[in-house]
Protein backbone atom coordinates (compact mmCIF):
# COMPACT_ATOMS: atom_id res chain seq x y z
CA UNK A 1 0.00 0.00 0.00
CA UNK A 2 1.35 3.68 -0.78
CA UNK A 3 1.70 6.05 1.78
CA UNK A 4 -0.58 8.35 -0.26
CA UNK A 5 -3.27 5.49 -0.17
CA UNK A 6 -6.49 7.31 1.20
CA UNK A 7 -6.82 4.38 3.95
CA UNK A 8 -3.03 5.59 5.47
CA UNK A 9 -3.65 9.31 4.78
CA UNK A 10 -7.29 8.81 7.03
CA UNK A 11 -5.44 6.52 9.58
CA UNK A 12 -2.07 9.35 10.04
CA UNK A 13 -4.78 12.01 10.35
CA UNK A 14 -6.58 10.38 13.54
CA UNK A 15 -3.25 9.12 15.27
CA UNK A 16 -1.86 12.53 14.96
CA UNK A 17 -1.82 14.55 18.37
CA UNK A 18 -4.40 17.25 18.19
CA UNK A 19 -2.76 21.07 18.78
CA UNK A 20 -5.06 23.05 20.95
CA UNK A 21 -4.64 26.60 20.92
CA UNK A 22 -4.62 28.37 24.33
CA UNK A 23 -5.66 31.82 25.28
CA UNK A 24 -2.69 34.37 25.99
CA UNK A 25 -4.79 37.58 27.24
CA UNK A 26 -2.98 40.98 27.98
CA UNK A 27 -3.78 43.61 29.29
CA UNK A 28 -1.66 46.80 29.29
CA UNK A 29 -2.25 49.33 31.49
CA UNK A 30 -1.55 53.01 31.40
CA UNK A 31 -1.59 53.75 27.88
CA UNK A 32 -1.60 57.70 27.42
CA UNK A 33 -3.27 59.42 24.55
CA UNK A 34 0.41 60.68 22.71
CA UNK A 35 -0.65 59.75 19.40
CA UNK A 36 1.25 57.59 17.05
CA UNK A 37 0.55 53.54 17.02
CA UNK A 38 1.14 51.16 20.13
CA UNK A 39 2.34 48.09 19.34
CA UNK A 40 1.92 45.04 20.94
CA UNK A 41 4.17 41.71 19.86
CA UNK A 42 4.25 38.37 21.21
CA UNK A 43 7.57 36.33 20.99
CA UNK A 44 9.34 32.83 21.36
CA UNK A 45 12.49 33.22 22.28
CA UNK A 46 13.95 32.81 18.30
CA UNK A 47 12.25 35.57 18.10
CA UNK A 48 12.81 38.06 20.80
CA UNK A 49 14.13 41.61 20.35
CA UNK A 50 13.76 41.19 16.73
CA UNK A 51 10.83 42.15 14.30
CA UNK A 52 8.60 39.12 13.86
CA UNK A 53 6.87 37.70 16.27
CA UNK A 54 4.06 34.62 16.53
CA UNK A 55 1.00 37.29 17.58
CA UNK A 56 0.45 40.66 17.29
CA UNK A 57 -1.51 43.74 17.60
CA UNK A 58 -1.21 47.64 16.37
CA UNK A 59 -3.54 50.15 18.13
CA UNK A 60 -3.61 53.59 15.80
CA UNK A 61 -3.77 56.94 17.70
CA UNK A 62 -4.15 55.34 21.60
CA UNK A 63 -5.92 56.94 23.57
CA UNK A 64 -5.84 57.67 27.31
CA UNK A 65 -6.90 53.83 28.57
CA UNK A 66 -6.00 50.29 29.31
CA UNK A 67 -6.21 48.18 26.36
CA UNK A 68 -6.67 44.21 26.22
CA UNK A 69 -5.95 41.74 23.45
CA UNK A 70 -6.25 37.57 23.36
CA UNK A 71 -4.26 35.77 21.13
CA UNK A 72 -4.87 32.08 20.52
CA UNK A 73 -1.66 30.00 20.82
CA UNK A 74 0.58 26.75 20.93
CA UNK A 75 1.50 26.17 24.92
CA UNK A 76 5.03 27.31 24.99
CA UNK A 77 7.22 30.39 26.39
CA UNK A 78 6.66 33.21 25.10
CA UNK A 79 7.21 37.37 25.93
CA UNK A 80 5.15 39.84 25.55
CA UNK A 81 6.27 43.42 24.57
CA UNK A 82 4.47 47.08 24.26
CA UNK A 83 6.03 49.23 22.62
CA UNK A 84 4.20 53.23 21.67
CA UNK A 85 5.69 54.80 18.77
CA UNK A 86 4.32 58.22 19.51
CA UNK A 87 6.07 59.78 16.69
CA UNK A 88 5.57 57.13 14.22
CA UNK A 89 8.75 57.10 12.82
CA UNK A 90 8.63 52.94 12.87
CA UNK A 91 11.93 53.01 15.20
CA UNK A 92 11.97 52.26 19.03
CA UNK A 93 13.96 55.62 19.90
CA UNK A 94 16.46 55.71 22.43
CA UNK A 95 17.99 58.20 24.64
CA UNK A 96 21.62 59.68 24.61
CA UNK A 97 22.15 57.32 27.44
CA UNK A 98 20.90 54.03 25.88
CA UNK A 99 17.18 54.69 27.73
CA UNK A 100 13.94 54.31 26.03
CA UNK A 101 12.58 57.77 24.74
CA UNK A 102 8.91 56.04 24.25
CA UNK A 103 6.07 54.07 26.23
CA UNK A 104 7.44 50.51 26.43
CA UNK A 105 6.02 47.71 28.24
CA UNK A 106 7.28 44.22 28.98
CA UNK A 107 6.35 40.85 30.83
CA UNK A 108 7.86 41.05 34.63
CA UNK A 109 9.68 44.71 33.48
CA UNK A 110 10.12 45.04 37.59
CA UNK A 111 12.78 41.99 37.56
CA UNK A 112 15.24 44.04 35.06
CA UNK A 113 17.77 45.49 36.05
CA UNK A 114 19.49 45.81 32.40
CA UNK A 115 18.61 44.77 29.08
CA UNK A 116 16.29 42.37 29.56
CA UNK A 117 16.44 38.35 28.64
CA UNK A 118 14.32 36.32 27.44
CA UNK A 119 14.39 34.18 30.62
CA UNK A 120 13.48 37.01 32.60
CA UNK A 121 10.55 38.17 30.93
CA UNK A 122 8.90 35.13 29.48
CA UNK A 123 5.66 33.53 30.30
CA UNK A 124 4.81 29.78 30.21
CA UNK A 125 1.81 29.67 28.35
CA UNK A 126 0.24 25.85 29.19
CA UNK A 127 -3.15 24.12 27.57
CA UNK A 128 -5.11 26.11 29.98
CA UNK A 129 -4.49 29.42 28.83
CA UNK A 130 -2.81 33.03 30.80
CA UNK A 131 -3.64 35.92 32.21
CA UNK A 132 -0.71 39.05 31.90
CA UNK A 133 -1.16 42.75 33.08
CA UNK A 134 1.59 44.79 32.83
CA UNK A 135 1.66 48.85 33.21
CA UNK A 136 3.22 50.70 30.27
CA UNK A 137 6.41 52.88 31.06
CA UNK A 138 7.04 56.56 29.76
CA UNK A 139 10.06 58.49 30.06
Amino acid sequence: MSLKSPALLSLATLLTPMVSAAPLTFTVDGVEARGGTLYIGVQTEDQFMKWEGVAGEEIAAPTDSTYTVTFDLDAGDYSISVWHDVNNNGAFDMTESGMPAEGWAMTNASKLRGAPSFDVVKVSLDAAGQKVRETIIYP
